[in-house]
This record gives C-alpha cells, structure tokens and sequence, in this order.
C-alpha cells in the first residue's frame, strides 16, 4: 500500500494532480468533483468549506467507516479532518491550524486543536493496530526539518509549544514514517512562494505520514515528492508519501 499526503492549495485549481489524502481543498463538499474522481476510478471522501481549509481521501478501494469530526462534541466550523478505513488501515487525513503567531488567540487554538486530535486517537482509534494520520501538521518537528533553524528559533510553526504539541501526540504511539528511511537534515516539504525560497531550498517539513507502531514496522519506503513542487500554478507544499509491505 502506498500513502501520499499533499496540501494541495486550491483543489479546484489542481486537479489534474491529484493523489490520495488532501488538504486545504479550498471547496464545499458540493463543489467536490466526485463524479470526476469516480470516473477516474477514484473513491473519494470529504469534507470542505468555502474559501478555506477542507481535507478529503482518495482511494482505488471503497472507503469504510467514514468520519468528519474529532470524536468531540465540540461544534469546529472549520474542516480540517476526516477520516476513513482503506483496506485494514485506518487512515486520517488532517489539515492542522497554521497558528498565525505565537501567543495569538489563534495560536492558542492550533495547541487546543493537537489536544483534541490526540485525544480523539487515544480514546477512539486502537493504536496498536494499522492507522496513519497524514497532512499537513503546520510544525516543523527539529531543527533538522527547518532550513535555518536559528532564524525560525521561536516562530509560528517552529516554536516549542507547537513542537511539543506534536510530540505529544506522537507520544499517543505513532511513528514518523519518513525518519524511519531518511534521518539526514535538508528534506522539506513546504516552501514560500515568496523570495525564491524554492529553488534555493529554503523550506520547512511540515507534512508528514505517522503511523501506528504497527504499521511501521512494515514501511518499506518514504519520501518527498519534490518535482511536484514545480510545474503550472504550483501548490506551495510538496506531496509527502509511505509506502507499507501489507
């Protein structure tokens, strides 16, 4: 089985491109082109909203046991997960808050946000059983995954209180696929469009596909999909992947 995670910046606008589990989708659920991806011999779930945010999974396999919330009761109108079984993998597809700035009220939700998802999986999910939760975390986890980490030192997606928000949700029991195979510094997903932060690498990791200890002792493969990163109207991310012997 292989897994592929990509923030695809505009769904509507990239299309052609499409992989597996999708973030900030930018569509309602009714501008979703399902029929398309259905034709193309795509299952499809998800779950959008206007402008903003919005996740989705693709599958050649139907999709079972499919939810869009955080196992809470908590009313979020913003939709940054969704979840569903593919084959004997549970799999979430999860768009985590960017934060804006650290201490800001909207940062004080990305840290409430990473509590709930950790919960959701610790009370709802069997952690020792095959599960991934892929996307686009908006934490670069080390200063490995940054490019200039004394630059980034304390800043939205590189400051301690996120990074130990993902720690601990790792601490739930799952693995970060990609250091499994490539624990060597200068691998990034995510670059400003800004400055020619691209081509002279200047990027941060912040998409990932962590896994069940389970189901990464069968990870065969992982990496970075960096020529995706160029092309016609680029998403800003790269599409990070895993690939399992199952």
């Amino acid at each position: 089985m292989r897994i592929v995670s990509w923030n695809i910046n505009s769904l509507r606008k990239r299309q052609e491109r499409l992989l597996v589990c999708l973030q900030e989708t930018k569509c309602t659920d009714e501008q979703f082109p399902e029929l398309a991806l259905r034709a193309a011999g795509y299952h499809s779930a998800f779950h959008g909203q206007k402008s903003y945010n919005g996740v989705a999974i693709l599958s050649r396999s139907a999709l079972q046991d499919v939810r869009s919330s955080l196992c809470d009761e908590e009313e979020d109108p913003q939709a940054r997960v969704i979840a569903a079984i593919v084959g004997s993998v549970r799999i979430y597809s999860i768009y985590a808050p960017n934060g804006q700035a650290v201490g800001s009220p909207a940062y004080d939700y990305k840290l409430k946000w990473y509590a709930r998802l950790e919960k959701c999986l610790r009370d709802n999910e069997r952690l020792e059983q095959s599960l991934a939760v892929c996307g686009d975390f908006n934490v670069a986890p080390k200063d490995e995954d940054v490019y200039d980490p004394e630059l980034w030192r304390g800043a939205i997606m590189c400051s301690d209180g996120e990074r130990a928000a993902l720690e601990q949700l790792c601490a739930a029991g799952l693995t970060d696929t990609l250091r499994i195979h490539h624990p060597e510094s200068g691998l990034f997903s995510w670059w400003d469009y800004r400055m020619l932060a691209f081509p002279k690498n200047r990027g941060l990791r912040i998409d990932a596909i962590l896994s069940s200890k389970s189901l990464a002792e069968h990870c065969s493969a992982a990496g970075i999909e960096r020529e995706m990163r160029k092309g016609k109207e680029p998403s800003d991310h790269a599409p990070v992947w895993a690939e399992f012997e199952l």
